[in-house]
């Protein structure tokens, strides 16, 4: 299928939007905003981080509301919701609230380094890409701070899925990703997984529409604090999803 990439468009007037979906990020949410505001700021890109906080109860909503009062309501956004809720559905809020025409998502817990930001820019305009991921399976790109388990988990995980899926991506279960907003839109729309397997599922449906994808190796560095959030029933759920992503794509 041909690719839909759009016209590109003015670089100077390129506008990125960090989605930051959080739940108990507290000591984290300072450290990660302050790195974005950092790298943002010294590569001169216009840029906007919206906050999602899905009713953290260790205060993370009153860290960012402090933030926003540091670097300003235009950069730092708040837009919290009651509860946990899914992080597809945390995507869609943030964007109906994003004036970016490119989206980043990421995570809050500084496994990602916004240092690779300017990366990700530069390789979506060299190639025009619809989307630029993410990966720590190619290139210099690698993983610090796991244990041998959840390497084999993660490793096993991909290899099964480009064996059953071949999706013409390296690295499918990270969530460190620039979008075009149109794209970013377009593929939640399509989307019907949750948990560890919605990343995975943007991916594969990216190469079933025809959009391109440009990768950038990164460095994944555990979280720094707080504990992770997967368990034996997330990979229960994500040998279900791979399942029906190979009997549906």
């Amino acid at each position: 299928m041909a690719s839909r990439k759009s016209n590109k468009k003015q670089e100077k007037g390129d506008k990125y939007s960090v989605l930051l979906p959080t739940y108990n990020e507290r000591e984290n949410l300072p450290l990660i905003v302050w790195l974005l505001v950092k790298y943002f700021g010294d590569s001169g890109y216009n840029y906007e981080i919206i906050v999602i906080d899905d009713g953290s109860p260790d205060g993370t909503l009153q860290v960012a509301e402090e933030l926003q009062k540091i670097y300003g309501e235009d950069k730092i956004l708040l837009r919290p919701r009651a509860k946990k809720l899914g992080l597809g559905t945390a995507y869609i809020h943030g964007i109906q609230h994003a004036t970016g025409n490119f989206i980043f998502i990421m995570d809050a817990d500084l496994s990602h380094h916004p240092k690779f930001i300017p990366e990700f820019i530069e390789k979506q305009r060299e190639g025009g890409f619809d989307v630029v991921s993410g990966t720590r399976y190619s290139g210099n790109g690698g993983v610090y701070g796991w244990d041998l388990r959840r390497k084999l988990i993660s490793r096993g995980a991909n290899f099964v899925t480009q064996v059953l899926l071949r999706p013409g991506a390296s690295d499918l279960t990270g969530s460190f990703r620039l979008y075009k907003k149109e794209v970013l839109e377009s593929l939640i729309e399509r989307c019907v997984s949750k948990g560890y397997v919605f990343q995975m599922e943007m991916i594969v449906r990216a190469r079933q529409l025809g959009y391109s994808i440009g990768e950038v190796p990164i460095s994944f560095v555990d979280r720094v604090y707080g504990e992770s959030k997967l368990g034996g029933n997330e990979i229960v759920s994500f040998l279900k999803g791979l399942l029906t992503l190979f009997a549906t794509t």
